[in-house]
C-alpha cells in the first residue's frame, strides 16, 4: 500500500471517526496464539484425563437401578382397592386403581413398614484405600442387630474388622460421640448425661456390645457372602431419614399402551439392595391389598348376617300370624281374589323392601365415615352400587386421617399445615357425603313412586270384607319381609363368594433381578468430557483475557486499515549484535527491506532534484527509530548519495555508540555556539555517509531544536548533502518532532511489532488526516515472519536469497502442509 505522493484519501464524517480505532479483539492473532501454545492444551488434556481417571476409579459412587413390572387385574373392588374400570381422571387417564397403588408405593406408611421390617435404618459400606463402597445385606458376613429399647447414636460410623473364628473388632471414631441419642421406640431424640468415649473391643457373633450411646449384637448372615471384606462400616439413621431417602429413589410409571401395567424403579448405590427392596415392597403390597379387601368383605358379611338374623325373626313372626289366620279364620282360600292387583302389590313391596335394605346400608356407611371407624366399613355392594370414585375418596380420606394424626404430633392445631390438611379432609368428606346423598335421594324417590303405585293398587281391594282384608295385609307383610330376607341373603352369598375366591389383583410380570445391570450414574463419559473440556478451556480463557488486555500492534493489515497511512516497508527481526545491519549483513533480508524503503520513499518525497530531509520518529522509545535511521542512512550512503545522519534526540543520545564516535561534541554543542559545524560532523566507514551525534544532554532540548539556529543548521546541510536523515525524539513523549516535520520532505513513523500500543497511533493518525502532517509513511519494525502473521510485505526465508536461509527451518504447520501436498501429488 504505497500511494503516489499526490494521492489523497477522501473521507466522510463517519470514516473520520474510525481513524486510529483498532478492533478490540484480533481473531487471527488469537488463533495463532492458540497454535503457538499448543503444548498447554496437551498438558491440560493429560491432566484432565488423569483427574477423570482417578475420579472414576476411586471417587465416583455408581448409582444402579432395578425395575419391576406388574399388572393390576380388574376382578374386585373395595374402598381400599378401587375399581380401575371407573373412568376417573387423575394423572393417568382412567387408571384410578393404578394411581391409588402408586400413592401406596410412595406413601410414608408403606415405606416406613418396609424400613422397620427390613431394618433399612442400618446402612453397610466398606472402605478401601481411597474409595468407599455401599453394601447390601447380602454382601456382608454379619448383620448388625440393634437393641431398639436402648438409645442409639445415629450417623456414628461403626467399623467392624474381621478377626477370624466369628470374631470382629468394633472400632469407633476417636471423637464425635454425642449426648443426643435416638430411640427407635419413640422415634425421637433424648439428651443423656456426659460420658467418656467408648472403648474399642473384640466381640463374638451373638455377643451384645453395650456403651452409653450404642447397643447392638452381630448376627451371622444366612446368605453366604460372595466377597471377602477387610472392614465393614455400619451407620445408623433415623426411621424418618431412611423413609425419606427411600421414597426419593422410587419411581412409578405406567405403560403407554396398557395403563394397568405399572413399572416401578428403585435407584441406589447397591444393585442387590434395590432388587431386594422392590421385590419385598411389592410382596407386602400384595398382602396388604388382600387384607384390605378381606376387611371390607368380612365387615360386609357380618353386617348382612346381623340383618339377616333380625329379618329372620320378623319373618318367623309374620309366618306365625299368617298361619294362625289360616287355621283359625279359615281364610287361606278367599273367593274371587284379584290376583292381578295382589301380584302387582307384592312385586312393588318387594322392590320397596330391597330399597329400604339398601338405605339401611347407606346409613351404616355414612355413620362409619362420620365416626372415622374405617375398620367397620362395609362394601358399597351392600347398598346396591359400585362407585370407584367414591371408593378412592374413602381411601384418600383414610390416608388423610392417618397423616393428620402424625402431623398433630409435630404441628400446632392452628398452624398452616394443619389448616391445609383439615381443608383436604373436609373436601374429601364433602365428596363422599355428596355421593352417598345422591344415591340416598335416588332410593327415596323410587320408594315414593312405589308407595303411590301401591296406593293405586290398594283401591282395587276396598271391596273385600274386613276379615279378608286383614288376611291380605298379613300376607303382604310376610311377602315383604321375605323379599327383604332374600335380598340380603343374595348379597351375603355374593360377599362370601368374594371372600372364598379372594386373590391378589396385583400380578408381578417381571420381578426385580440382578442381571449385572450397568450403573445409570454418574455418566463417566460426560464427567470425563466436562473435566477435560474445562481444563482445555483454561488456556483459551487465559489467551482470550491476554488478547483483551493486550493493546499492542500485531497485525499489519489492521494497522493500515485503522490509520490509512502509507506503508513504506516491513523490517524483520534484527539478529545482528549491533544496529549496523546494512553494513554488517548486506545480503540479509533486513538489509533488503531497507533498500525497499529507500525505493518507496520517492513516492512521498517526490522525484524533484535537490536535497531531501527525511525525519524518523516513533511513538515512544524502544520502537527502533534510531535503528531505522542508521540503516536507512547507510543504504542511502551506499547508493552513492551524499548523506548525513543527525542525532536530534537530544534527551537520549544513541547513534555514537554503534559508529564508535566520541559524543563529547555534538549537535547540542553546535546549537549553543560552543563549536563549529565541522567539529560535530564525523566520517564513517561508508564514504558518502556522515554522522552528527547529539552531544551532551542539554537542559533545554526543545528550545534548541525549535530555535532559529537549528533551522539554519539544517538549511546549511541541505547545500552539502543529498539526504539529511533526522533521528528525532518520539512524538508520543514530546512535541519536538512535530515542529521539525514542518521542514522535512519525508516523515517516517516507526511502529514496532508487538511493542507499539494501539492508542499511541491515534494522535499521529488524526494529524495526518487533518493535514497537519504531510508526506508521512509507516515502517513496520521487528516483524518475525516465523510467527505466521503477515500481510505480504518483505521477503520470506527459505528461498536461497538471504544469509538467513542457511539456518532456516520451516515452521511445523508449513512442513505438514508440504508433506500433505507431496502425498496427494504422487501418481
Amino acid at each position: 500500500m504505497i500511494p503516489e505522493k499526490e494521492t489523497k484519501i477522501e473521507k466522510d464524517d463517519s470514516q473520520e471517526g474510525k481513524y486510529g480505532s483498532f478492533a478490540m479483539f484480533d481473531l487471527t492473532h488469537f488463533f495463532n496464539r492458540i497454535l503457538k501454545n499448543w503444548y498447554w492444551f496437551v498438558i491440560m488434556f493429560v491432566i484432565g484425563y488423569a483427574i477423570s481417571w482417578v475420579y472414576s476409579k476411586y471417587y465416583a459412587q455408581n448409582i444402579y437401578a432395578s425395575n419391576l413390572s406388574l399388572s393390576i387385574s380388574n376382578n374386585t373392588s373395595s374402598y381400599f382397592t378401587p375399581n380401575q374400570s371407573i373412568n376417573f381422571i387423575w394423572g393417568q387417564g382412567g387408571n384410578q386403581d393404578g394411581i391409588y397403588l402408586k400413592k401406596m408405593l410412595l406413601s410414608r406408611t408403606h415405606n416406613e413398614f418396609l424400613v422397620k421390617e427390613l431394618e433399612l435404618y442400618v446402612n453397610y459400606s466398606t472402605k478401601g484405600v481411597i474409595k468407599s463402597t455401599y453394601l447390601d445385606k447380602d454382601d456382608v458376613p454379619v448383620l448388625l442387630q440393634v437393641d431398639k429399647k436402648h438409645l442409639q447414636q445415629i450417623n456414628y460410623p461403626i467399623t467392624l474388622i474381621p478377626k477370624g473364628n466369628d470374631k470382629f473388632e468394633v472400632v469407633l471414631p476417636e471423637d464425635g460421640h454425642s449426648r443426643n441419642l435416638y430411640s427407635y421406640v419413640t422415634e425421637g431424640f433424648t439428651t443423656v448425661d456426659p460420658y467418656d468415649r467408648p472403648d474399642n473391643r473384640i466381640i463374638e457373633i451373638g455377643e451384645w456390645f453395650t456403651t452409653p450411646n450404642l447397643r447392638f449384637r452381630l448376627v451371622k448372615n444366612p446368605i453366604i457372602r460372595k466377597i471377602d471384606l477387610q472392614n465393614i462400616i455400619v451407620n445408623l439413621s433415623t426411621v424418618n431419614n431412611a423413609v425419606r431417602d427411600i421414597v426419593s429413589t422410587i419411581g412409578v410409571d405406567f405403560d403407554k399402551e396398557i395403563s394397568s401395567i405399572m413399572i416401578i424403579t428403585k435407584k441406589g448405590y447397591n444393585l442387590n439392595g434395590t432388587v431386594n427392596f422392590l421385590n419385598k415392597s411389592v410382596s407386602e403390597l400384595q398382602k396388604k391389598r388382600q387384607a384390605d379387601k378381606l376387611i371390607v368383605d368380612k365387615n360386609t358379611n357380618a353386617y348382612l348376617q346381623k340383618n339377616l338374623d333380625n329379618i329372620r325373626k320378623k319373618l318367623d313372626s309374620s309366618a306365625y300370624v299368617l298361619n294362625y289366620m289360616k287355621t283359625t279364620e279359615k281364610l287361606y282360600d278367599i273367593k274371587d281374589r284379584d290376583e292381578k292387583s295382589l301380584n302387582k302389590i307384592k312385586e312393588l313391596e318387594s322392590k320397596k323392601a330391597d330399597l329400604e335394605s339398601k338405605i339401611s346400608s347407606l346409613r351404616h356407611i355414612k355413620n362409619s365415615l362420620a365416626s372415622q371407624n374405617f375398620d367397620k366399613m362395609i362394601s358399597t355392594t351392600a347398598a346396591g352400587f359400585q362407585d370407584g370414585a367414591f371408593s378412592a375418596t374413602v381411601s384418600e380420606l383414610k390416608d388423610l386421617y392417618i397423616k393428620r394424626r402424625e402431623m398433630a404430633l409435630i404441628y400446632k392445631p392452628n398452624s398452616e399445615p394443619m389448616v391445609e390438611i383439615n381443608k383436604l379432609i373436609n373436601d374429601a368428606r364433602t365428596n363422599s357425603s355428596g355421593v352417598l346423598g345422591n344415591y340416598y335421594s335416588g332410593y327415596l324417590e323410587e320408594i315414593a313412586k312405589i308407595n303411590r303405585e301401591v296406593m293405586e293398587a290398594n283401591s282395587d281391594l276396598t271391596t273385600y270384607p274386613e276379615k279378608e282384608r286383614k288376611y291380605l295385609d298379613a300376607e303382604r307383610g310376610y311377602n315383604m319381609i321375605e323379599a327383604t330376607y332374600n335380598s340380603l341373603l343374595s348379597r351375603q352369598n355374593e360377599t362370601q363368594l368374594k371372600i372364598a375366591g379372594n386373590q391378589s389383583d396385583i400380578n408381578v410380570i417381571d420381578p426385580a433381578k440382578n442381571i449385572g445391570q450397568a450403573p445409570i450414574a454418574p455418566n463417566i463419559k460426560a464427567v470425563k468430557a466436562g473435566i477435560i473440556g474445562g481444563l482445555l478451556i483454561l488456556p483459551i480463557l487465559f489467551i482470550v483475557i491476554g488478547e483483551l488486555l493486550d493493546n499492542r500492534i500485531r497485525n499489519i493489515k489492521e494497522l493500515l486499515n485503522a490509520t490509512r497511512i502509507p506503508l513504506l516497508g516491513v523490517i524483520g527481526n534484527n539478529t545482528n549484535e549491533t544496529m549496523l545491519t546494512v553494513l554488517d549483513q548486506p545480503k540479509s533480508s533486513v538489509s533488503e527491506a531497507f533498500r525497499g524503503i529507500r525505493a518507496n520513499m520517492r513516492f512521498l518525497a517526490g522525484s524533484d532534484r535537490g536535497s531531501k530531509i527525511i525525519l524518523v520518529t516513533s511513538s515512544i522509545g524502544g520502537e527502533g527509530k534510531t535503528y531505522v535511521s542508521i540503516n536507512l542512512a547507510s543504504v542511502l550512503g551506499l547508493s552513492d548519495k551524499k548523506t548525513i545522519l543527525l542525532g536530534m534526540d537530544l534527551r537520549k543520545p544513541k547513534i555514537f555508540g554503534d559508529f564508535r564516535i566520541d559524543n563529547k561534541y555534538g549537535i547540542s554543542n553546535y546549537l549553543t555556539g560552543e563549536v563549529e559545524m565541522s567539529q560535530i560532523i564525523n566520517k564513517t566507514k561508508i564514504p558518502n555517509l556522515d554522522v552528527a551525534t547529539s552531544g551532551p544532554i542539554p537542559p533545554n532540548p526543545s528550545e534548541l531544536l525549535m530555535g532559529e539556529s537549528n533551522i539554519r543548521f539544517i538549511q546549511e546541510l541541505k547545500s552539502l548533502y543529498d539526504f539529511i536523515i533526522i533521528d528525532s525524539p518520539p512524538v508520543g513523549l514530546v512535541a519536538d518532532s512535530y515542529e521539525l516535520m514542518k521542514y522535512s520532505d519525508t516523515n517516517i513513523y516507526v511502529v514496532r511489532h508487538e511493542y507499539t500500543e494501539k492508542y499511541m497511533l491515534k494522535m499521529i493518525t488524526e494529524k495526518y488526516h487533518n493535514g497537519e502532517t504531510g508526506n508521512l509513511g509507516l515502517v513496520y519494525n521487528d516483524y518475525n515472519t516465523k510467527q505466521g502473521y503477515g500481510y505480504g510485505y518483505g521477503y520470506g526465508y527459505g528461498y536461497g536469497y538471504f544469509d538467513e536461509d542457511k539456518n532456516y527451518k520451516e515452521p511445523l504447520l508449513i512442513r505438514i502442509r508440504n508433506k500433505v501436498r507431496e502425498i496427494f501429488n504422487k501418481k
